[in-house]
């Protein structure tokens, strides 16, 4: 993956759509599949978010816009109930759950993020989703996202409190 993005320059990949997708359409996918658990499903979302951004592409379009976009495709996805039933199913058939990370004594996995769908607001469920699914740290969060580590730090506090709500209420 490196190899690709390093063959497509910034500014090639920003002003040009096809350059784009074919330097981070692959990491694109990838991330969408470690949220989705279907490459199926995945490359679907990065297919639509493309031809929705062809009509209207300019400059501002880089790699974190891309990566942001795909994680609220993804989340949007999950909160659809037909995927979401769907995806539940998979994952009892599947051994792996989304990630090995622990949220307090629960596992995050897709239940609870589907869960947390219905409970979050969006800029909760981007900090839930780069750290429990891409594993960053709240440092690298906060750059990534814009905010502050402290902003960080409240946001995952308001989650926990809602993965207790919701074990109490199972």
């Amino acid at each position: 993956m490196a190899h690709a993005i390093e063959s497509v320059s910034k500014v090639e990949a920003a002003t040009d759509p096809q350059s784009a997708y074919r330097a981070y359409g692959p990491a694109l996918v990838r991330k969408a599949e470690r949220i989705l658990r279907s490459r199926e499903d995945a490359t679907d979302i990065v297919h639509t978010l493309f031809v929705d951004l062809l009509p209207r592409w300019n400059r501002d379009v880089d790699l974190p816009y891309l990566y942001r976009a795909i994680t609220n495709r993804c989340l949007n996805a999950l909160r659809d109930r037909g995927t979401r039933a769907r995806l539940l199913e998979r994952e009892q058939l599947s051994a792996a759950p989304v990630g090995r990370v622990r949220l307090d004594d629960t596992v995050v996995g897709i239940r609870l993020i589907a869960a947390l769908t219905e409970k979050l607001d969006p800029s909760h469920l981007e900090v839930l989703v780069a750290r429990f699914v891409d594993d960053m740290t709240q440092e690298e969060i906060a750059e990534h996202l814009g905010i502050s580590r402290k902003t960080v730090g409240k946001r995952l506090d308001r989650i926990r409190e809602e993965v207790v709500a919701l074990r109490e209420v199972a």
